[in-house]
């Protein structure tokens, strides 16, 4: 890979970071600044989370099915810019409705498209590497992000937010344009020669299933995000009692903690990925998740809960490496690369979704503890099914 390359794939996954940025908190705060109702404003959220949500496997069967990942990744982002102008220019319920569900699928494709692509550029032997600079990047692009959006609704207007996600897209562009189209290699299964048509895709889900490791690790990783996608909002939830008038600020802290450890960790994580094998460190991600729900289910100190969320950084940096190493080293024989990443994608966004309806249910019941205690209890479990279940992946010769 070229120097030219290289940097064209940093700059790449930085500006997505900053463009997906305007497309989070940011969205209730314009729409309530525009006079629209609570209801309004769920129903646009949730029916983007769905699309997100099913729209991961047919965006892992799209780019499966394209020769040039490149031009899915353009097309995507274009979309997506088009999408944050119409946000802000228009802000009435059909155009908005539209936007987001549009936004929704771009960026489901988006997201696989940047894997394939760094897959492409390196090799299967150099990706554990790649996916940790990832990490950083997009790490250091969401902080950066946040931080200049956050100014730029508070100097001008929550509007500038959307109108500047949208500009965002033209660096992106520029940066994925710079990437050699040649040096990019065959990730989809168009690519390779594979077919790609409807009896393709059936066969394709039915090799993702037969792939015992593969439905191994997609249930470990439900089990992680059934347990983890809770957590911190409870921890706000916590930090805002116990601490109401620094609870914005405790709230940044345990937000800002864990990105800047995963852009400090995930270039180590994807290095010793090559090094030591995929196991270990799968181990002590899943591990991390564990042990974080115990400390949170045991203190209520918001000092402590905001330090407790540099273990929240610890699971997201490995996490964020190994999940789509572990499916490229998966499916570097059967192929499906990216529908594996779709399908898993899906099952992991509907794990997310359970765990915070559960979380809450228990805690207006039974208390905040009990939800942790629960949460652990699921994070035990999918650690026991990682040390039970998942074998090592690294290809070649037996891990130092």
């Amino acid at each position: 890979m070229s120097l030219r390359s290289r940097r064209g794939l940093d700059w790449l996954v930085f500006f997505v970071a900053d463009i997906q940025t305007g497309f989070g908190a940011f969205i209730a705060v314009f729409l309530t600044s525009q006079k629209w109702t609570q209801v309004d404003i769920g129903l646009i959220l949730t029916v983007s989370s769905l699309v997100s949500l099913i729209g991961q496997i047919p965006a892992g069967a799209l780019v499966d099915a394209v020769r040039s990942v490149r031009v899915v990744a353009v097309l995507a982002l274009i979309a997506i810019g088009a999408c944050a102008f119409a946000f802000a220019a228009w802000p009435l319920f059909p155009i908005v409705l539209v936007s987001r569900i549009i936004h929704a699928a771009a960026s489901s494709v988006l997201s696989i498209a940047l894997v394939a692509i760094s897959l492409g550029l390196v090799g299967q032997g150099a990706m554990s590497e790649r996916l940790g600079r990832n990490a950083a990047f997009a790490s250091a692009g969401t902080g950066i992000a946040a931080a200049v959006m956050g100014a730029c609704g508070y100097y001008l207007s929550d509007r500038a937010v959307f109108f500047l996600a949208s500009g965002f897209v033209v660096p992106a562009i520029v940066a994925l344009m710079s990437i050699r189209g040649e040096e990019i290699g065959p990730t989809s299964d168009a690519a390779r020669g594979a077919p790609t048509h409807p009896k393709a895709l059936v066969v394709g889900f039915g090799d993702i299933l037969r792939n015992r490791p593969l439905v191994a690790f997609a249930i470990c990783l439900v089990l992680f995000h059934l347990a983890n996608a809770a957590m911190l909002p409870l921890a706000a939830s916590m930090l805002t009692l116990r601490s109401r008038d620094a609870a914005t600020l405790m709230v940044a802290a345990a937000i800002v903690v864990p990105q800047f450890t995963v852009t400090v960790v995930s270039p180590w994580v994807g290095r010793a990925a090559q090094r030591w094998g995929r196991r270990p460190l799968l181990l002590a991600g899943f591990g991390a998740l564990a042990i974080r729900g115990f400390l949170f289910a045991t203190t209520s100190e918001p000092q402590l809960l905001v330090l407790i969320q540099v273990l929240d950084g610890v699971s997201a940096a490995t996490l964020g490496v190994l999940t789509p190493l572990t499916i490229v080293d998966l499916t570097s024989e059967g192929g499906h690369f990216n529908l594996a990443q779709g399908t898993i994608g899906c099952a992991v966004g509907v794990g997310a979704s359970i765990s915070t309806t559960l979380a809450g249910y228990i805690t207006d019941d039974y208390g905040s503890h009990a939800a942790f205690n629960v949460l652990t209890a699921l994070a035990i479990g999918a650690f026991a099914v990682v040390a039970l279940a998942m074998p090592e992946t690294k290809p070649g010769p037996a891990p130092l």
